[in-house]
């Protein structure tokens, strides 16, 4: 279920403006008529200068009047299928994984737990490997994360 909410949340923000709301370094809150999210662009990639790839950014998002948060990480690019995405935070470390049916995007079960982390860390790494071997680290900031969260669940 959650890579088809994935499969149609991603597809709707590649067809609209939405994503042009994300901003580097900040918590940006999107508010439609069916659903609500927050999501930030890295502050800073170590992709080599000789590579390129689509937009990269990470996403927490709800349907109105459902409880349940899911996180999408957009690489902007197609990761390895099988491999794992490893998100650091602070000294955390969480897997997400990756599926054939939607090879940009990565995801955990253990959402809650990684939103819980979010909240009281200070910053968010990303490491995943292309289909084309290329390791990426990504790095994102959480500060205003936790304000941007709580009107994620209070509006939503």
């Amino acid at each position: 279920m959650k890579i088809f909410l994935g499969l149609f949340f991603s597809l709707f923000l590649f067809f609209s403006t939405q994503l042009k709301s994300l901003e580097k370094g900040k918590w940006s809150f999107v508010k439609t008529d069916e659903y609500c999210y927050i999501g930030s662009l890295a502050t800073k990639s170590d992709l080599p200068s000789n590579k390129s790839r689509g937009e990269y950014y990470i996403l927490v998002y709800k349907n109105i009047g459902n409880p349940e948060t899911v996180i999408q990480i957009e690489a902007g690019y197609n990761y390895k299928i099988g491999s794992d995405v490893i998100v650091k935070i602070d000294n955390g470390k969480y897997d997400f994984y990756t599926n054939e049916n939607m090879p940009t995007a990565s995801w955990t079960d253990d959402d809650n737990r990684v939103i819980f982390a979010m909240k009281k860390g200070l910053e968010l790494t990303i490491t995943g490997e292309s289909s084309r071997g290329t390791i990426t680290n990504d790095n994102y900031t959480l500060n205003g994360f936790t304000a941007a969260y709580n009107k994620l669940t209070s509006d939503c």
